[in-house]
């Protein structure tokens, strides 16, 4: 009889993780993908970035830093607050973290005990509700819809069968891309702070907005807890570096926990996420190619005879119901990407109840491949329509 394995090791798989590695498998048979699936910007770290650490592989040993981040990042993160949103935070109120993952275990660790109740927006990230699972955590789903932008509503917490000692939102969220109103993110976090119950505000992909304000939570909510990441606006997904924002009196608990866990955020990659700070025209330029791929995207899936769309205003993802082509998207998306070389993530990964009806679409690859993998798409839909 072999030994046990953890029962904290049973949480759902990332389901998009899977669509990668079989997108990966085809590329290796030699055949045209066109990546559709993943959050990943096509392009590499900002040329700052990149320029940086060739000058610190020649000049740094590139050892340990400090467990909270290079005082140099953490003083950029604070100017990026007074630069986006013109608010003064101090760089004591934030941490270098091994990406936005590396960030909500940490949260959770710190503002969190084993058995406390956290509630999430679905559709949402899974792995909110996966990290929650596997750290002794019990997490509750508000089921959102088209109706309230795929967002939580004071009236929804209201509602909740249980009291909460946290709250996860994320705006823009994944997979829809929605974001709350400044009005409706005041009003959630003013009933967090009157009923006791801790905010975590994901805020990972700020930056990449279409019109639509961003508020961050530390402006309005002084006990929030904010997550952030050099992933997505500055196109540095394998650089693993991200950051949070917490109230100072849990910095020093905060700085235990990394202390321990990881010691500290890879050295190369804080250098690069400094230099990515000053690249602000190129990485403008990118947000300009992912609004055209929008349209783009858009317009295939309308063509396509896919209506039911989110209307993103940030972020770079489309969710589609498709539920009058397919009651299991998991065998959609793996039909399409057989016949089409387009990868999609399948809704399953985002909604447990409901997500077999939908689709999540990624448009933040080069416009090449999104305008390729457009016309494949509403040509493929279309045959999937005359066969019902």
């Amino acid at each position: 009889m072999g030994l046990k394995v953890s029962s904290r090791s049973t949480v759902d798989a990332f389901r998009v993780m899977d669509v990668m590695r079989a997108a990966q498998d085809a590329e290796n048979e030699g055949r045209a993908v066109y990546h559709l699936e993943v959050g990943q910007p096509g392009t590499p770290a900002p040329r700052a970035a990149r320029d940086a650490v060739k000058q610190a592989l020649d000049k740094q040993t590139l050892g340990y830093t400090m467990a909270l981040g290079m005082d140099d990042l953490r003083e950029g993160i604070s100017d990026l607050y007074q630069r986006w949103y013109g608010h003064a935070l101090p760089p004591s109120q934030i941490a270098v973290t091994q990406g936005a993952s590396g960030a909500f275990a940490l949260a959770f660790l710190t503002a969190f005990d084993a058995g406390d109740t956290v509630a999430l927006a679905t559709p949402g990230y899974p792995c909110y509700r996966n990290i929650l699972n596997a750290l002794g955590l019990k997490s509750v789903e508000i089921m959102t819809g088209p109706e309230t932008k795929y967002q939580p509503t004071v009236e929804a917490l209201k509602a909740l069968p249980e009291p909460i000692d946290g709250l996860i939102i994320a705006s823009p969220s994944n997979p829809t891309g929605s974001m709350l109103a400044p009005n409706d993110f005041r009003a959630i976090s003013d009933w967090c702070r009157e009923q006791g119950v801790r905010l975590v505000s994901d805020e990972i992909y700020h930056g990449l907005t279409y019109g639509t304000p961003e508020t961050t939570a530390v402006a309005i909510n002084p006990d929030a807890i904010v997550v952030n990441s050099f992933s997505k606006y500055f196109s540095m997904t394998g650089w693993r570096v991200g950051w949070l924002v917490m109230p100072e009196d849990m910095m020093r608990p905060l700085e235990r926990l990394q202390g321990n866990m990881t010691i500290c955020t890879p050295a190369v990659s804080q250098i690069a996420a400094l230099g990515a700070l000053q690249a602000v025209d190129e990485l403008e330029a990118l947000k300009d190619g992912y609004r055209r791929n929008r349209a783009v995207l858009q317009q295939a899936l309308i063509d396509g005879g896919v209506t039911e769309i989110s209307a993103p205003d940030g972020a770079f993802y489309f969710y589609a119901d498709v539920s009058h082509l397919t009651g299991d998207a998991v065998e959609f998306c793996t039909r399409i990407l057989d016949e089409t070389g387009i990868a999609i993530t399948p809704g399953a990964d985002f909604d447990t109840q409901r997500g077999q009806r939908f689709i999540r679409l990624s448009y933040c690859t080069d416009e090449q491949s999104v305008q390729t993998a457009a016309g494949l798409l509403t040509r493929w839909l279309r045959d999937q329509h005359k066969l019902i």
